[in-house]
């Protein structure tokens, strides 16, 4: 457990009174307390096997440190990866699914193509429902909504009788253009429940109201598949927290960036499935906006994943697609697709407990296996054996061995020496320094390989950028990986190695509604219908938002999913605030016209164009964050110590001073190369660098030229 680490933390959202964030990583469980700017962090090392045990454990810890009691707090927020780690070991409910007849293999035939072409055993995700458990029901309904065939409710019988013989916890239901008729579904869930009471049941025209059933079926049954283990967790937690004393509401952080009650994750827990990653995209959004900085690469790195995002103009990239529980790590479609609101990003086994190894080719790889908590990387004596990144970096000089986790886990730069030379440095013939830089060097790469590609296929690029670095790891990787991305500017924001934590404190309580309702534009477009819709959608996002924020200021936004008639995917396009005139039409042709020749370099003329879905976000209003004004003066610290740190561009290791972060005040200069350290994490500050710290006191390193 990490010492304490207080901190004033300036434009920190905040409205009188004590909130939490907890943040359950692979590796640690991060804790950080906001009492009216005032933060706390501590890291506890994870509990895989009940993760609400570490959860009470840095809680009852921040509470001593802090001296704080529960009736102080007003907001608890939670983010966990409780439902990706049931969806990724398989180990959820006993679900089965009932289906239109005729379409029982449609989430095994999911689209008949190959993710991985030349590779003949290639291994295809199985369904989180197997066959046997899929239930074909006489009904159909087409994609306009008018009902073909009614729901035959006495052919059920033999339906029931499978469900209770085959001690089924929870359904999913999935039928045929049920998000333009739900009608049928609803029916189905009315006898279901009053046939079977304790039966968690998820409708597809509520998990995933779109187009493309393989996406709504997957998403829907993997809703099914974690929601009777969530229920049980969130349950627990919620109990557990009154018993401490605690009697402040409980939010939950979303894949999307925004907070939700316990009552609606509940019911739509696949939406958690990412929300770890989301709340330090968040952080440096918010952060870009309080530092004036436009565009931005968010880089969230900890002990078993880094995590990357585009942001522009203070605004992540925002998605509806996302693969979770992929049979090849990182391969794209080889995965459960699922159809969320997801803060886009890309996350790739690179983090602190990373394993390296050597290949037949006598390559060095690094992950995406981790040592996780337990047994770790081997210098924290927990009984790893194998060379983690952490132990290329302890080997490195870039941790201090004493004081890895403010001082509470001691870790042993032997064990890290031995598993490096035994797995690396004797395949190649390398020292220890030098298998533990080409370690370091490979795991750099594939984050910076990794950064590039996801900009390009947005049309973007991340030269120019600033990087934003927080997680336990990033500050320590952050300026090689700037340098390999052609990026000069690297901000370390305050108690960056519990970013993600902070991060929750700043999310609004938000709530996004999509619909598949199919539009021409160029004929018959109906104005009337489209306001219609949106005050729809405006009814159920506000009912989600005002029981977990009541009486806030609500912000909404709108979207439309666009393409060229005959086209197979979508570009998003931002709406206007309703309600619309018959000039809604020709708006929404210009809007697309423009983003589509930004993305592709040129439009279809005299194409016509359909909108397939209709997006609306509604949030609760959180106040910007102050400009922060320029440091007026410039002054030098006085370092704290020395370390051996080795040198890449000299091959070896020298000495240079050490900093400690709550030492130094705003307008201190560092001229690299130098460490600065605290209790998360620490940050490395390479030689044709500096680092200055500003007025809410983030490390800002800059390239010399």
């Amino acid at each position: 457990m990490s010492h304490p680490a207080k901190e004033q933390l300036k434009n920190l959202p905040t409205q009188g009174g004590c909130r939490i964030g907890v943040d359950i990583g692979g590796t640690f469980t991060d804790i950080a307390v906001d009492n009216d700017g005032t933060l706390f962090t501590c890291k506890v090392p994870t509990t895989a096997g009940a993760p609400e045990d570490g959860v009470f454990q840095g809680i009852r810890h921040a509470l001593e440190e802090t001296g704080l009691a529960p009736a102080d707090f007003r907001l608890v927020v939670h983010g966990t990866t409780l439902a990706t780690n049931a969806l990724i070991e398989r180990k959820g409910a006993r679900t089965a699914m009932l289906v239109t007849e005729g379409f029982r293999d449609a989430v095994e035939i999911a689209h008949e193509n190959r993710f991985e072409q030349y590779d003949i055993f290639m291994d295809k995700p199985p369904p989180l429902v197997p066959r046997e458990f899929r239930f074909e029901i006489a009904e159909r309904v087409d994609a306009r909504g008018n009902v073909l065939v009614q729901l035959e409710e006495d052919t059920l019988g033999d339906v029931m009788a499978r469900l209770c013989d085959h001690r089924i916890e929870s359904v999913a239901i999935g039928l045929m253009h049920s998000y333009a008729a739900p009608d049928h579904e609803r029916r189905l869930a009315e006898i279901l429940a009053r046939e079977f009471p304790e039966m968690w049941i998820s409708l597809s025209s509520e998990v995933s109201p779109e187009i493309r059933e393989y996406e709504r079926w997957s998403t829907t049954a993997a809703n099914a598949y974690v929601q009777p283990l969530m229920a049980r967790y969130l349950g627990r937690l919620s109990d557990e927290l009154h018993g401490m004393g605690f009697s402040c509401p409980l939010c939950l952080m979303t894949s999307g960036g925004g907070l939700t009650s316990v009552e609606t994750a509940r019911r739509f827990p696949i939406r958690l499935v990412e929300s770890g990653p989301a709340g330090g995209v968040i952080l440096a959004a918010r952060l870009a906006r309080e530092c004036g900085l436009r565009d931005v690469l968010s880089f969230d790195m900890g002990g078993t994943t880094a995590k990357i995002c585009l942001i522009e103009d203070g605004e992540p990239q925002y998605s509806r697609s996302f693969e979770v529980a992929r049979q090849y790590r990182f391969l794209k479609g080889s995965g459960l697709p699922l159809r969320i609101p997801v803060v886009e990003m890309v996350e790739i086994g690179a983090g602190g407990g990373s394993i390296a190894r050597v290949d037949a080719m006598s390559r060095i790889l690094v992950g995406p296996e981790s040592a996780g908590a337990a047994p770790g990387p081997a210098c924290y004596a927990f009984g790893g054996r194998q060379p983690t990144v952490t132990d290329a970096d302890v080997a490195l000089g870039r941790i201090d061995p004493a004081a890895f986790a403010g001082g509470t886990i001691t870790l042993d730069p032997g064990l890290a020496a031995h598993a490096i030379d035994s797995v690396v440095g004797s395949e190649l013939t390398l020292s220890t320094t030098a298998a533990a830089f080409g370690i370091s060097e490979v795991v750099e790469e594939n984050m910076a390989n990794a950064a590039r590609v996801h900009a390009i296929e947005r049309g973007k690029q991340t030269r120019g950028r600033t990087l934003v670095a927080f997680g336990g790891a990033a500050p320590l990787h952050a300026a090689r990986l700037a340098g390999k991305l052609g990026i000069d500017e690297v901000l370390i924001p305050v108690a960056a190695g519990v970013g993600s934590a902070i991060g929750f404190l700043q999310a609004p309580v938000a709530y996004e509604v999509v619909r598949s309702r199919y539009a021409l534009l160029n004929e018959g477009f109906d104005p009337d219908l489209l306001n219609t819709l949106y005050a729809e959608m405006r009814r159920e996002a506000e009912e989600v938002v005002a029981s977990a924020a009541p009486g806030s200021e609500l912000v909404e936004r709108r979207a439309a999913d666009m393409r060229y008639t005959g086209q197979g995917h979508e570009i998003t396009v931002a709406l206007p605030a309703g309600p619309y005139g018959n000039g809604i039409r020709d708006e929404l042709v210009r809007e697309f016209g423009e983003i589509y020749r930004s993305t592709y370099g040129r439009h279809i003329p005299d194409l016509d164009i359909e909108v397939m879905s209709w997006t609306l976000r509604l949030s609760a209003a959180t106040a910007d964050p102050e400009i922060c004004p320029p440091v007026p003066s410039e002054s030098t610290p006085v370092e704290e110590a020395r370390r051996e740190l080795f040198d890449h561009d000299e091959a070896h290791m020298k000495p240079v001073p050490v900093y400690r972060r709550d030492t130094l005040a705003p307008g201190d200069k560092i001229a690299g190369p130098a460490v600065i350290v605290e209790d998360g994490t620490g940050t490395i500050v390479l030689d044709g660098f500096t680092a200055r710290i500003n007025l809410p006191g983030h490390i800002v390193m800059r390239r010399e030229e």
